[in-house]
């Protein structure tokens, strides 16, 4: 592999980005370091109808968030900028023309009126209307290919609205290579002359994404199926400009959990997923849509899922920091067919990197959400409880419903359990066990343990008839930590205390 690989990310800002935006964005970060290359964000805003003020931005701290920043963009390192496409409008003409001058391009004048009416007369016999070569020259159409020069000046002195189309070769096979899908090959009878120049003095993605890759070095185009459509046309374009084309590998779609198609954001609104990596505001309606952070996902986890959503490393492991996914990652290992997101799976990820991360580490994300309940624990208490719960948790947000009884005292309890659990007797016995806990000095879990299933042995009892009642009282519900755990961290008078409680209520 060459050393100098760069690679873009070229999203336009119409909104925020999708997690398949996001993948494409991780895919093109992680061939770049693996190569020593450089990652590129160049913002395609060429369609100003559909711009979005605050999307540039969200698109930036989404790359950050995710730990995949670009180190070429608005704002950084500028050495082939502008990277706004906005901003280099001028340049596009400039390159237009220049296809007009070779014969590569052609000017267009037709109405929208007189395109629809030709569309409505080719449907009429049964036929799909192409602007090409079919009928580019036949004279029904008004454009250069058709009227002279000093007719086509006139019409542009005139004012009169036109379109640069691309001049599509007759009767050529083109061949292409794509790094994932292999030889494409394409009868260029069967294209039609893409507009490359708008009549509102801005081009079409088709010029201006290939104008700045060749402008801005880009060796290889990693970016959505999508665009496999395209690549004839740009191809063409490279040849026409007597440039070298860059390698191209076009990633396949994620696709819906449930039924077939394209990942929607209407699939997580239904689903109660996310599909954008942060929270976004649309500042227009005020509606907000989801993100993974907010969602408590963790960036790492979250990267981790969105590789192996169309990407394998060959071998059984899942797991990778993006140290190991940059080291593992190669185009040759992502798949042609699409990738079905499973929100199982995401959660399935975060969860295992949950049990990567330091207990500290999580206490400090606890520390806020309790003190959002009004509630004050020194830090070694917290961690603590973290290091006790953590396995059973998907997300941080979890800790409150899984530790609340380690803050508080329950002042419920579970139905189910306490008919199941709390029979005629119990209260007695959870009577004699104040006496044994009130008497123990040595209150840690070890000690504890031994003390009370000595003293349920002597009794000649079900060590269920004792520890489901007694873990009813402490937690509300037959669930939480090693139970002897918790009567050491929440204190002998707390636990006598929430003995009586259940006594009294049960």
């Amino acid at each position: 592999m060459e050393s100098n690989v760069r690679v873009r990310f070229a999203p336009s800002p119409t909104g925020p980005l999708h997690i398949g935006g996001v993948r494409t964005a991780l895919y093109n970060y992680l061939f770049a370091k693996k190569y020593n290359g450089t990652f590129v964000l160049r913002i395609e805003d060429t369609d100003q109808t559909r711009y979005v003020a605050n999307a540039e931005q969200y698109i930036i701290d989404a790359l950050e968030w995710c730990n995949i920043p670009f180190d070429e963009g608005p704002g950084k390192n500028e050495k082939f900028g502008p990277y706004r496409q906005s901003e280099r409008k001028e340049l596009y003409k400039e390159y237009a023309d220049k296809l007009i001058e070779t014969g590569w391009a052609y000017y267009c004048f037709d109405s929208t009126e007189a395109l629809d009416a030709e569309r409505k007369a080719h449907e009429a016999e049964g036929k799909t209307f192409i602007y090409n070569w079919h009928n580019r020259a036949q004279g029904r159409l008004v454009n250069s290919l058709v009227l002279t020069d000093e007719e086509v000046q006139n019409k542009i002195n005139a004012g009169e609205n036109y379109v640069i189309r691309f001049k599509t070769p007759q009767d050529q096979l083109l061949r292409m290579e794509d790094e994932i899908r292999g030889n494409i090959r394409i009868d260029t009878n069967t294209l039609d002359d893409k507009i490359l120049f708008k009549g509102d003095g801005m081009p079409t993605y088709h010029l201006a994404n290939i104008v700045d890759d060749h402008l801005m070095e880009i060796t290889h185009v990693i970016r959505g199926e999508e665009w496999l459509p395209s690549m004839p046309l740009h191809v063409l374009l490279y040849k026409a400009f007597g440039w070298d084309a860059p390698k191209f590998a076009h990633l396949p779609l994620i696709l819906k959990p449930v039924g077939k198609g394209k990942l929607s954001k209407r699939d997580g609104d239904k689903l109660g997923f996310p599909v954008f990596p942060l929270e976004y505001t649309n500042e227009v309606s005020g509606d907000v849509s989801r993100g993974y952070k907010e969602d408590g996902y963790f960036s790492d986890a979250f990267i981790n899922m969105l590789a192996f959503l169309g990407w394998n490393p060959g071998t059984e492991q899942e797991l990778f920091n993006l140290e190991g996914l940059i080291e593992a990652f190669e185009l040759k290992r992502v798949s042609k067919s699409g990738a079905k997101f499973s929100p199982d799976k995401a959660k399935w990820f975060n969860q295992q990197y949950m049990q990567t991360k330091s207990d500290d580490e999580l206490t400090d994300l606890y520390l806020p959400l309790l003190a959002e309940k009004g509630i004050t624990k020194d830090k070694e208490f917290v961690l603590k409880v973290v290091s006790s719960i953590k396995e059973r948790a998907t997300f941080v947000n979890d800790f409150w419903d899984l530790s609340s009884f380690f803050f508080e005292t329950p002042t419920e309890y579970d139905a189910k359990a306490s008919k199941k659990n709390w029979k005629e007797g119990t209260a007695e016995l959870m009577q004699e066990l104040i006496t044994v806990i009130s008497s123990n000095k040595d209150l840690s879990s070890e000690n504890t343990e031994k003390e009370i299933k000595e003293w349920i042995t002597a009794k000649e009892i079900g060590f269920g008839k004792v520890m489901q009642p007694l873990r009813l009282s402490l937690v509300g519900k037959l669930a939480g930590p090693h139970l002897f755990d918790i009567i050491a961290m929440i204190g002998k008078n707390e636990t006598i205390k929430r003995l009586e409680n259940a006594i009294e209520k049960l």
